[in-house]
């Protein structure tokens, strides 16, 4: 695999903005299938990013903002209750399980988070 260059990189937003186990931060994204969202969170002092769309059914994960489970611990579908590891994406609970959300490569320097697209999954304008 090719390392991302950094022409190629999007930055989603400032490092402080990603609280462990807090809020995540959405960007507009087209992914082959249609439009539709990634997001981004800090779990255990590191950033993770997926495509956000449950391994489930397809439908947006988050309710306002919000993927974590109240203890932060897990994101959750805010639809249905499915429930991922947070630094793997995989499902460990619900209709989903063993299924994965679909992960995308993340940095984080010099204050801020950056998104390295790759593959289908790419920037849109917009929201």
């Amino acid at each position: 695999m090719q390392e991302p260059s950094l022409a190629s990189e999007v930055r989603v937003c400032a490092a402080s903005d990603l609280a462990n186990g807090g809020l995540g931060v959405k960007v507009p994204v087209s992914d082959g299938a249609g439009q539709t969202t990634a997001f981004f969170v800090r779990y255990q002092d590191r950033v993770h990013g997926y495509l956000n769309r449950c391994a489930h059914v397809g439908v947006e994960l988050d309710w306002e903002g919000s993927f974590f489970t109240r203890a932060g611990d897990l994101i959750m579908c805010a639809r249905h209750g499915a429930i991922y590891q947070p630094d793997t994406g995989l499902c460990v609970g619900g209709p989903c399980k063993n299924g994965r959300l679909t992960a995308l490569t993340v940095s984080e320097r010099d204050g801020a988070v950056y998104w390295h697209p790759t593959g289908k999954i790419v920037p849109r304008d917009g929201g």
